[in-house]
């Protein structure tokens, strides 16, 4: 398995939520996670989990996916839009909120923020995962089309802008840094996820166990280490109110 520096962030979070509630479920609300990756492994570890997703196909994928795992007791679908958050789910109603994936497709991330810091517990913490500019920029030289790099490096919200890419924007760290703060919330953590990882092959894991001990260690120092974190594939942040 290769490292995943934003699980183990977002592990110890959970482990704090369950502390603070007296050993209860911690609460967790997943926006725009509705296929249900992060939701179905966090009900199996006991939490209760709501999932705000404005698609019904990808909340019929997590009602199959919770049956299989025997926790849709433990998960509540609600369709929606994450403009409309302060609708679907109560204030202050989450231990952890997670926007993963989502800030690249929302029309205005500043509203959509504001949105999911409303719903966030006292104590609690809102985690965002974002794709980062550079590292798509970096990722286009490497394959040899040097225009789209040239396109994501000069554009004004880091996306191409051509038919065919779904995001509308991508982020760096101070952008994603300045857009939490401006919505009242104090940046704990800003690390990037994937940073040298992507970069090593299978067979040189499958090969060697020091390997992925060696792996874990270096993402995991190169997750929180300027220059290295702010080229990593996605950039991992963590407010607090």
């Amino acid at each position: 398995m290769r490292p995943d520096a934003v699980r183990r962030v977002l592990d110890a979070e959970l482990i704090a939520a369950r502390e603070r509630r007296g050993g209860e479920a911690p609460r967790v609300l997943d926006v725009g996670g509705g296929s249900g990756v992060l939701a179905v492994p966090f009900a199996v570890n006991g939490c209760a989990v709501t999932v705000v997703d404005p698609s019904p196909n990808a909340l019929a994928t997590l009602h199959r996916r919770a049956q299989e795992a025997g926790v849709s007791d433990r998960i509540t679908a609600v369709q929606g839009d994450s403009d409309a958050l302060g609708e679907l789910v109560k204030p202050a109603s989450a231990d952890l909120v997670l926007a993963h994936g989502l800030l690249e497709f929302v029309d205005d991330p500043a509203t959509t923020v504001s949105a999911m810091v409303g719903a966030v517990a006292p104590g609690g913490a809102l985690s965002v995962l974002v794709a980062n500019r550079y590292a798509a920029v970096l990722q286009r030289v490497l394959s040899g089309r040097l225009l789209d790099a040239r396109r994501l490096f000069d554009h004004e919200t880091g996306a191409l802008g051509l038919s065919g890419e779904a995001l509308l924007r991508r982020f760096d760290t101070e952008g994603l840094r300045e857009l939490l703060s401006a919505a009242g919330l104090t940046v704990e953590l800003l690390q990037g996820q994937s940073v040298v990882s992507d970069l090593v092959g299978g067979s040189v894991l499958e090969s060697s166990p020091a390997a992925v001990e060696a792996l874990a260690e270096l993402e995991s120092l190169a997750a929180l280490t300027p220059p290295l974190r702010d080229i990593a594939t996605r950039l991992h942040a963590v407010g607090r109110g």
